[in-house]
């Protein structure tokens, strides 16, 4: 059961996954999370070194679908900012947003990575369909009641499940 929420890699920050790993690892589409993943949960800009990671991805030919638990309107706005499709109260864990973002990408499940900031969302969902996964630190400490409440569970988990395994910095 435990496995469930372990990823296949923990990072800092996606701008410590470089885009070569990717390819080299045959991956051809990201699902990604949008808050304290790329942008901090209360904010309404990209960094610039965020949004150059997400410009080299797009150049080297990688599909990008944005996946977010948030409301339709935020998601859509970095959507445009980043010219890429997303999908909004995605409801992740649960596997209808990952499968609709395989499918809007066209690919198969082992050429996609799921990279986000929650265990019991991004992790999870990603894993459960047999996606490889990519946990990031959050960002930022500022975040939804619900998430916090969420985030005393992951420090657990993570203690089990993370940390037992050594810890990437790429």
């Amino acid at each position: 059961m435990i496995k469930q929420f372990r990823p296949n890699l923990y990072v800092r920050r996606i701008t410590n996954i470089p885009i070569d790993y990717l390819a080299n690892h045959n991956f051809k589409g990201v699902i990604i999370d949008l808050d304290n993943t790329i942008v901090p949960w209360d904010s309404n800009r990209i960094d610039e070194e965020f949004s150059q990671w997400i410009y080299d991805l797009l150049q080297s030919g990688i599909q990008l679908v944005l996946v977010s638990n948030n409301k339709s309107r935020r998601v859509k706005e970095f959507s445009v900012l980043m010219d890429v499709p997303y999908i909004a109260s995605a409801v992740k864990p649960l596997r209808m947003s990952f499968l609709k973002a395989l499918n809007m990408m066209d690919l198969q499940k082992q050429d996609v990575v799921v990279i986000g900031d929650q265990i019991f969302t991004d992790i999870w969902g990603g894993n459960m369909l047999g996606l490889y996964t990519i946990l990031v630190e959050p960002m930022a400490s500022k975040e939804f009641l619900g998430t916090k409440f969420l985030r005393m569970l992951e420090r657990f988990v993570l203690n089990k499940v993370v940390m037992t395994k050594e810890k990437h910095e790429e």
